[in-house]
């Protein structure tokens, strides 16, 4: 079995890993920059998230997002996009983005699933988000595992 990790990047990131024992382990990290520190620190501080996760990992999912709210949002999800782009292609880790009408449809049957159906999908599997950003994160690991399971004999 694979370790994979499944990512909902943003400022407030959620994540989601599956071991090879099949263990999963989930939460929420916060990558927004404090008062005295530049635009850049949530891109360090992400990079070293990732020192800390990825070498234990085989795969990595992301939740690919094509339309944003704002600018802003925009530019931290394409900056935390090549980051993790980056940091895979170093290490040779096959990274994938799944489209999120994908991952709702998966998890709720519908593909505009709102953010409280995305929470219950969670629980549903047994897990207990946090917030919307690690449900999408648990969904997305379902769906991979999904994908990465050997097809039936």
């Amino acid at each position: 079995m694979k370790s994979i990790l499944a990512l909902d990047l943003g400022t407030t990131m959620g994540w989601a890993t599956k071991v090879p024992a099949g263990v999963i382990v989930s939460g929420v990290t916060n990558l927004r920059g404090g008062r005295f520190e530049g635009g850049g620190a949530r891109f360090l501080r992400f990079n070293q998230w990732l020192e800390g996760r990825i070498a234990r990992v085989d795969i990595c999912y992301y939740e690919e997002v094509r339309r944003h709210l704002s600018t802003d949002s925009a530019h931290i999800y394409g900056g935390l996009l090549g980051i993790l782009q980056a940091f895979c292609e170093s290490r040779q880790i096959p990274y994938i983005g799944v489209p999120v009408a994908t991952i709702k449809k998966h998890a709720t049957g519908k593909g505009n699933a709102n953010k409280q159906a995305m929470i219950q999908a969670a629980r549903d599997r047994g897990h207990t988000p946090e917030d919307d950003n690690e449900a999408d994160a648990l969904c997305l690991l379902h769906w991979a595992i999904e994908q990465e399971a050997p097809p039936p004999a």
